[in-house]
């Protein structure tokens, strides 16, 4: 099995990685940190820089590449895009719609996949949570996009993982002790009672991977938050 992981040198996108490649996958990555990519690149079969919001990069890359079969796209922008909308600057909404809902249309122009595709969402795109709007609109055109692509583009499967508060480095704008508080906070809100991991969530990724009947489906991992939404 051949897998891609655009955004694959951190968080949920590694995570992925290196279950995949612990089941025995031919697993290539792709980031945009030469660091992170030189840490991850003898866990996988090939770590390559690419940058998403590249055109010309992304169509090099992916014709190079050649088929595949599954892709997971786990772009993130981080949390420059949070806030009040009052004080989300331009630039902001901007590189949020451009580095994720963009940069996922832009790499199925290009991928050869033969088998699925995976998009990495968020539940802010199903809450109502105050500084959450540009997230929001982005994650809810990267879910609203699921349905129409599975069809358009079948017989390859087109899913979605949707993640609540997830403990990875996007969370990093926050220094620790305050982070821990506000996982503490987030915890006991959830039916699950904890916060998540990047493994809970590469768990969902593997098994869309393999659940060969799955497509069309936007799937909450984010410990039962969205309940009813």
């Amino acid at each position: 099995m051949r897998v891609l992981v655009m955004g694959g040198t951190s968080g949920i996108g590694l995570a992925t990685a290196e279950q995949l490649t612990a089941a025995g996958a031919e697993v290539i990555v792709t980031g945009r940190d030469p660091e992170k990519l030189a840490a991850v690149k003898d866990r996988v079969t090939v770590a390559e820089q690419v940058d998403g919001t590249d055109e010309e990069q992304v169509a090099a890359f992916l014709q190079r590449t050649g088929p595949v079969d599954h892709l997971v796209l786990a772009f993130s922008r981080g949390a420059g895009a949070a806030g009040p909308v009052r004080a989300v600057g331009a630039d902001a909404v901007l590189e949020a719609f451009t580095g994720k809902v963009i940069g996922y249309l832009r790499a199925l122009r290009y991928a050869q996949v033969t088998g699925s595709i995976t998009f990495v969402s968020a539940a802010s795109a199903r809450a109502a949570l105050p500084g959450t709007a540009v997230l929001a609109a982005a994650n809810g055109a990267v879910e609203r996009m699921v349905g129409p692509l599975a069809v358009e583009l079948a017989p390859v499967r087109v899913n979605a993982v949707s993640p609540g508060v997830i403990d990875t480095p996007w969370w990093s704008f926050l220094p620790a002790e305050q982070r821990a508080a506000q996982f503490a906070v987030f915890a006991e809100s959830l039916p699950t009672g904890r916060v998540g991991t990047a493994e809970d969530v590469a768990q969902a990724i593997s098994y869309l991977i393999g659940a060969t009947q799955v497509t069309g489906t936007v799937l909450p991992v984010d410990g039962g938050a969205t309940v009813g939404s």
